[in-house]
């Protein structure tokens, strides 16, 4: 499992590294232009599967007050807090909610616990995409062509740490390292790998004691869970552009930048 560069190595490797929650993410955020960002329960697993079902867009935005706002325009606005659908928005963060045939070209803002707020953390810089096991292949495909220094920033629970993120974390490190075109410094990132792979033949028992399965499965949300630990059920792969996520194409890649 050494991540480090090979004594070969030359400037045509590029870093990745993986960052637990928002809370560390000061400490990374000078270094990296791409980031992922990953809320696997549900936030980033929701969208890349409205994205995959025809959503137009859906426009992240960190507070409550920011979605009444839209909401007061008319706008579709799906607002979630401790994995609950906030009173009187319309939609939450359940994947399932996006698979509705009438969602296909709507633009949806979204709002929740934790990953809308680590995608606005993220969002002043150039390239910022949207992550899950859900489109795990397409999204390392994607990164190994970029050939750019990449942070994994887990949206972690209200700024700290947990284990679903950081599965999906080590498996993107894992899949982009493997490549041979990219080295990874940070004992996190070594951390994340390792967890992926402890992990990676029953991802849903081994988040059974995990603290948001347990906030789930008390809101008999299991069937949830088991679709945020499917791999490879999606391949779109959203991209912030203009302040909203949309589906990453040729045009939005190469204008991407906020």
């Amino acid at each position: 499992m050494d991540n480090a560069p090979p004594k070969n190595w030359t400037r045509n490797m590029n870093r990745i590294e993986v960052c637990f929650s928002p809370g560390e993410y000061h400490l990374y955020e000078a270094d990296f232009q791409l980031i992922v960002v990953l809320d696997v329960l549900r936030a980033t697993s929701a969208i890349c599967t409205a994205m995959e079902y025809g959503v137009k867009e859906i426009i992240p935005v960190a507070t409550l007050e920011e979605a009444r706002n839209h909401q007061a325009k008319g706008v579709l606005v799906a607002a979630e807090r401790g994995g609950q659908i906030v009173e009187g928005f319309d939609l939450g963060n359940s994947p399932y909610s996006y698979m509705n045939p009438e969602l296909k070209g709507q633009t949806v803002v979204l709002t929740t616990t934790n990953g809308t707020k680590a995608i606005n953390m993220a969002k002043t810089k150039d390239t910022v995409v949207v992550g899950s096991l859900n489109n795990l292949d397409a999204l390392c495909t994607w990164l190994i062509e970029q050939k750019r220094d990449t942070l994994i920033l887990g949206s972690g629970w209200k700024d700290k740490f947990n284990l679903e993120d950081t599965i999906c974390a080590g498996a993107i490190a894992d899949k982009c390292l493997e490549s041979g075109l990219f080295f990874a410094d940070e004992d996190s990132t070594v951390a994340a790998k390792f967890i992926f792979r402890s992990s990676r033949e029953n991802m849903f028992a081994f988040l059974k004691a995990s603290s948001h399965r347990r906030r789930l499965r008390k809101l008999n949300l299991n069937e949830d869970v088991k679709y945020c630990l499917t791999p490879n059920n999606c391949t779109a792969i959203p991209i912030l552009k203009n302040g909203s996520l949309v589906r990453m194409n040729h045009e939005t890649i190469e204008n991407a930048a906020i």
